[in-house]
């Protein structure tokens, strides 16, 4: 302010203090003053004094009025300015406070520097530590997509050097302006967008520059002083808001992350909770002596699903090998197979059924018992073994033995919960399936070992290898003969070993520990069904010396007996095949009734003159001597055993 305004306004300040009237020049002034009236309007007063012809003392104080008039008009408007100014920043402050997002935050910086200023674009640039550039992120005002998308290495551009220098810079026309490093790239971007004047200003935290805020115009235009500090206290607002908002994200980044944090731990905790609980089903099931069952039944209830153990024959093959390659449970369609082995050998297998999707933990569960499983049977074959090799050992000893005390003999069998005191049978077992190589078969009495020792155990019998078969000492249930037993053992012994297997039974033996020649005896009874059987043509049957009754002596050895019954009675059986008559049940018939014709008609229900018909032509067909003493004795003979050829199969 100059000497005379500075006296002036003194002078009105002191009239006005002292209560005084303004003079006539300056009033018109103050009338403008009030109404805030335009800079233009100023200029009135003046040329109206001039124009009316006023002394030129009165025209020279309303100059000084005027220029008085002015400087007021100027400071009001530079004081509304900065009021305006503040309460933006403050508003600013206020509304980049209560914003969390980081895209949100900057848009509102953008809008909020292009209605400030008044200028056509805004927009602002963020550093990119791992390229070592700054790129375009957020666009206020802007039409051009290239420009949007630019990149500004450190010093290129006029935004390169801010962020470069950590200083604005300002440029009234950006094409002729040399001070910064112009590229094609940037230049045909501002080209696009059609900029002239551009202001940027730092985003500064602390001594590090975070990126770049801009304001431009499509015109040529001069930015104040006062409005590059406007945008450079704006941009330290908009610093602080973006370091607030990145703080934020990271804050819940890090919360996010302590809370997987959590349920990781909880999840682990809940996964130790459970498997411990399955480790102490398992324990508990091995130490109270449960069985394979046990162990499926447990981890169905754990695994909330249907778990069975399966022979290996019983599983898919691929998958069961690949389990046991791998040594995991694999997945077969909507099973999951785990399989039991133990040093190489296959036992079986766990079988989860319809349960296609199993978590790592579940999956583990069931390998665990798998392998408690395959102990188990490890555990149970040996005790098995054992309990075979005691067995095996008393009934050789009943066997070979006779002088050995019947008390001890009666001690070592309760033992095995065997009664050497109840009535008995001996049954002798042998393979009749295809021959093989020596391994081959030795591997297949083997089995037939193991079935009968696991039949006798189960049955409170002893078994034995012997003789290239098995001889087993079985109890004789009440209502059972010993032809039955001998037919069940054979058809067990059969499907256990998949083979065909030929048993022969002995009469009962009253207390074997009491009498072990009566066992001796026994042993080779039922040696002479067994091969009565095998040469009968009845492999994979069962029978006991009643069956046979004294032709079992006859059939011991090698007999031909099929050629026998075709040279006796071969003519008479053929001539039924072909005609479909029943001469041989006649003949059976008269036999059985003591020759007879009369009371054979009877048991046949026919005419007497039929059963004469019929026994003349078997006349014809076996010659007139058939029923000489000799010829109707092989007859018979024959008769009998042709029936024990074809008796059916039970």
């Amino acid at each position: 302010m100059s000497s005379d305004h500075a006296q002036s306004a003194e002078r009105s300040a002191t009239l006005t203090s002292a209560g005084a009237r303004p003079s006539s020049a300056e009033t018109p002034f103050l009338e403008l003053l009030a109404r805030g009236a335009s800079a233009d309007a100023y200029e009135q007063p003046v040329l109206l004094a001039r124009a009316e012809g006023r002394p030129a003392e009165l025209i020279a104080g309303l100059e000084h009025a005027k220029s008085l008039a002015l400087h007021v008009r100027s400071e009001q408007e530079g004081r509304r300015r900065r009021e305006a100014e503040l309460s933006a920043l403050f508003e600013t402050a206020h509304d980049l406070a209560g914003l969390r997002d980081l895209d949100a935050v900057l848009r509102a910086i953008v809008q909020r520097a292009r209605s400030l200023l008044g200028t056509d674009v805004a927009y602002l640039s963020l550093n990119d530590p791992t390229r070592g550039d700054t790129c375009m992120r957020v666009t206020e005002g802007s039409v051009a997509a290239r420009f949007q998308q630019l990149r500004l290495g450190m010093g290129e551009g006029l935004g390169g050097l801010v962020a470069q220098t950590a200083r604005p810079y300002v440029t009234d026309d950006y094409f002729k302006d040399d001070r910064f490093q112009h590229t094609p790239t940037i230049d045909a971007g501002v080209r696009d967008e059609g900029l002239v004047a551009i202001l940027g200003v730092p985003l500064m935290l602390g001594h590090r520059v975070i990126g770049v805020l801009f304001a431009a115009d499509r015109r040529a235009r001069v930015f104040e002083r006062g409005q590059i500090a406007l945008l450079g206290s704006f941009a330290a607002l908009a610093a602080a808001a973006i370091d607030t908002a990145n703080l934020l994200t990271e804050t819940r980044s890090a919360l996010a992350g302590l809370e997987r944090a959590n349920e990781i731990i909880q999840d682990r905790s809940r996964v130790i909770e459970r498997a411990s609980d399955i480790h102490d089903r398992l324990a508990e099931l091995v130490l109270r002596g449960g069985g394979v069952q046990d162990v499926a039944a447990a981890v169905s209830q754990v695994l909330d699903g249907v778990v069975e153990f399966t022979e290996t024959d019983a599983s898919p093959t691929k998958a069961l090998e690949a389990s046991r390659t791998e040594g995991h449970a694999v997945r077969h369609r909507d099973d999951w197979i785990a399989a039991v082995a133990a040093g190489g050998e296959l036992l079986g297998a766990l079988v989860l059924r319809g349960h296609p999707g199993l978590d790592p933990v579940d999956q583990r569960t069931l390998e665990r018992a798998a392998m408690v499983t395959s102990l188990l049977l490890l555990a149970r074959r040996s005790a098995a073994e054992a309990e075979q090799r005691v067995r095996g050992e008393l009934l050789d000893d009943l066997l070979d033995a006779r002088d050995r005390d019947p008390r001890l003999l009666r001690d070592r069998a309760s033992r095995l919960h065997a009664d050497l005191d109840a009535t008995h049978v001996v049954l002798a077992a042998r393979l009749d399936g295809p021959a093989g190589d020596a391994d081959q078969e030795a591997a297949a009495r083997r089995r037939l070992w193991s079935a009968a020792s696991h039949l006798a155990g189960t049955r409170h019998g002893l078994a034995a290898a012997r003789d290239g078969g098995t001889v087993l000492l079985l109890p004789l249930d009440s209502g059972d003969t010993p032809t039955d037993l001998a037919r069940r053992t054979a058809a067990h012994l059969g499907a256990a070993v998949h083979e065909a297997v030929t048993v022969g039974a002995s009469g009962p033996v009253e207390k074997p520990a009491a009498a072990p020649d009566a066992v001796v005896n026994a042993y080779q009874e039922g040696l002479r069904c067994l091969d009565a059987l095998r040469l009968l043509g009845r492999c994979g049957d069962g029978a006991a010396a009643e069956d046979f009754g004294f032709l079992g002596l006859l059939l011991a050895g090698d007999r031909d007996i099929g050629g026998f019954v075709e040279r006796t009675i071969g003519p008479v059986m053929r001539y039924d095949e072909r005609r479909g008559t029943d001469l041989l049940r006649t003949l059976d018939a008269y036999f059985a009734c003591g020759m007879s014709p009369a009371r054979t008609k009877d048991d046949l229900h026919v005419h007497v003159n039929t059963v004469a018909q019929r026994l003349e032509r078997v006349g014809g067909l076996l010659g007139e001597d058939w029923q000489a003493p000799a010829r109707a004795l092989e007859i018979q003979l024959a008769l009998r055993l042709r029936r024990l050829l074809v008796s059916p199969r039970r």
